[in-house]
């Protein structure tokens, strides 16, 4: 009896220790949340000054909280919401006197690049000073950089300029060893997705869309520097060709920066800039901490324009915050259409497509959208395939000049693993089937040719359907959207031209598009689908129902998009809009 009280005593002491501990836990992680989540107030001092530094990845959105269970990860990604209303804020801000820029980190889309471009220079017109000062320049960092009213670089510090390389990876090798057979089946003789699974290089339709496309990309890069610095495009070739910028000294010597200085010399520029002597402390701001500065005269208007933003793969069901799900973005779209005070729609689209069940699902929440209220689609480093399909039905499409845009067509991998699992492994599978065509699609072995045709019928159906979509939004003839379709990608400039979009321009020019739609002169914005708050980020993470992709990205770095493809080949189901291939361009 005695043992039995010990032991039940002890068992509930440990209970209650346990009950304990967690609690505590829970109280440190909420004390945690609340404290990370705080709003922090921040004061800007007279005569300041601006540090933008590109040091994370740049996303549409960033999460509310970053939070991942790894104190490290806290801030990993930068908003490009909140970057383009942060510039604009200092733009008006009477206590911001200029912008410091380091871009040699900046990681992100030609798109996105173009954005913030745009709104540095229209900084400018402020009449506030900004400068970009670096140690070495890549390309992208370099473009960027030409918004500056002066560039400065490290005396020993370098740079890259070279043109335009678009990068293809094929996997063809490896099937081959694994014995693996992939069944392709496509509709659109520009459709390339499939290629890396049958090739070891780039078809000839696929070499000549990729080349016209990074040829309108570039120029367009040339175009702005060659405005920017005073150096005629054909001189700028020329040093791209020859690789003649290597060193600060070439960069100074061909005219791409002002001069050459150490921090500390950067540091007495920017004192004369500000018209302080060198005893006094520069007063400074970081991005991160200018993001939490509240907007003065913020509008109270009762009438909203939605921005729906749409980015990453589109998936069929709910999908998370980094994709396009169907059924979450749909929602969104229908939320803003039933909002009486929503009086406009903005749908930002950055994507290479999915699902071609998921886009047609968002389509028609945007056609019942347009024909109730004015909707702009906003594209940014990528709309195409399911990406373009989604937005086709608005009222008008807006991208930016380099936009990767359009890829209407359709497709279908099935992967044959007999040979693998036979001759690699030595699996084999028997089946036992009550009709005739019970094991399609099979994985196991090859398709039928009538399960070919089958699945062919319906590869052509959806590429019907969605030339058929365009037809109508675009206001053109199925053919012309067939000429100008099967698969083909173009820029945002020449879509103009092909009249796939409207007019060219980043989100605020689409937001104020939507707005003048909308005859609203006073409005504010209402952003859907509503990010998770930060406890039910936390909580996602805690029983695994989360599973972040920052870990990958921090560990693989400039890597992390082979992992990336390799992965949505992975999670590929049914029939697919979307983009040709992964293009890494650098």
């Amino acid at each position: 009896m005695n043992f039995l009280k010990t032991m039940l005593a002890s068992m509930l002491g440990s209970f209650i220790t346990i009950v304990f501990l967690t609690f505590i836990g829970f109280a440190i992680i909420l004390g945690v949340i609340i404290a990370a989540t705080a709003d922090e107030e921040v004061t800007i001092s007279a005569n300041s000054v601006l540090y933008i530094d590109f040091d994370k990845p740049i996303v549409e959105r960033a999460p509310k909280m970053p939070f991942y269970l790894n104190p490290m990860s806290s801030g990993n990604v930068l908003g490009l919401d909140e970057i383009l209303k942060s510039i604009a804020k200092a733009k008006v801000d009477k206590n911001i006197s200029g912008i410091y820029l380091n871009t040699e980190n900046i990681t992100t889309g030609t798109g996105t690049l173009e954005e913030i471009r745009d709104a540095l220079i229209d900084f400018k017109n402020s009449g506030k000073f900004l400068v970009a000062y670096g140690n070495y320049y890549s390309q992208a960092a370099y473009y960027l950089a030409t918004a500056a009213d002066q560039i400065y670089l490290n005396p020993e510090g370098g740079m890259l300029f070279k043109g335009l390389n678009a990068q293809l990876m094929f996997l063809k090798g490896t099937l081959e060893k694994l014995d693996v057979e992939v069944q392709v089946i496509r509709h659109g003789k520009f459709k390339a997705a499939t290629e890396p699974l049958f090739l070891d290089k780039m078809s000839a339709e696929n070499r000549e869309q990729i080349t016209a496309m990074i040829s309108d990309l570039w120029s367009q890069v040339i175009s702005n520097i060659s405005e920017a610095r005073k150096i005629e495009p054909s001189e700028l070739n020329r040093l791209a060709d020859k690789l003649l910028i290597q060193t600060a000294a070439d960069a100074i010597h061909y005219g791409l920066i002002d001069t050459v200085l150490y921090k500390d010399e950067m540091f007495a520029k920017l004192r004369k800039m500000l018209v302080i002597d060198s005893a006094t402390k520069i007063a400074s701001v970081t991005l991160d901490s200018y993001m939490k500065v509240p907007e003065k005269n913020r509008s109270t208007a009762k009438e909203k324009i939605a921005v729906v933003y749409a980015y990453g793969d589109v998936v069929d069901g709910e999908g998370n915050e980094d994709n396009i799900g169907g059924e979450r973005i749909s929602r969104a779209v229908r939320k803003a259409r039933e909002d009486k005070n929503v009086k406009a729609i903005v749908l930002r689209v950055n994507s290479g497509g999915g699902s071609a069940l998921a886009s047609e699902v968002i389509w028609r929440e945007i056609e019942l959208a347009s024909k109730e209220k004015p909707v702009v689609a906003s594209f940014g480093d990528v709309a195409a395939s399911g990406g373009y399909y989604i937005a086709c039905a608005a009222c008008k499409i807006m991208a930016e000049p380099t936009t990767i845009t359009g890829s209407i067509g359709v497709w279908g991998a099935i992967p044959n693993l007999q040979g693998l699992m036979n001759n690699k492994l030595g699996v084999t599978f028997d089946n036992a089937m009550t009709n005739k065509n019970a094991d399609f699609i099979p994985l196991m072995k090859p398709l039928s040719s009538y399960q070919t045709a089958v699945i062919q019928k319906d590869v052509d159906h959806i590429y019907d359907l969605f030339a058929g979509r365009v037809a109508r939004g675009r206001h053109m003839t199925v053919k012309k959207v067939d000429s100008i379709g099967q698969g083909r990608i173009w820029s945002g400039t020449e879509a103009l031209k092909l009249g796939l979009v409207d007019t060219l321009g980043g989100l605020d020019a689409a937001i104020r598009l939507a707005a003048s739609m909308a005859d609203l002169a006073d409005y504010r914005i209402t952003n859907l689908p509503t990010l998770k708050d930060p406890l039910e980020q936390i909580f996602e993470q805690l029983t695994g129902k989360s599973t972040p992709d920052v870990y990958m990205k921090q560990a693989l770095g400039a890597d992390y998009h082979y992992f990336d493809y390799l992965r949505k080949l992975r999670e590929m189901k049914g029939v697919q809009a979307r983009m040709e291939f992964d293009l890494k361009v650098n």
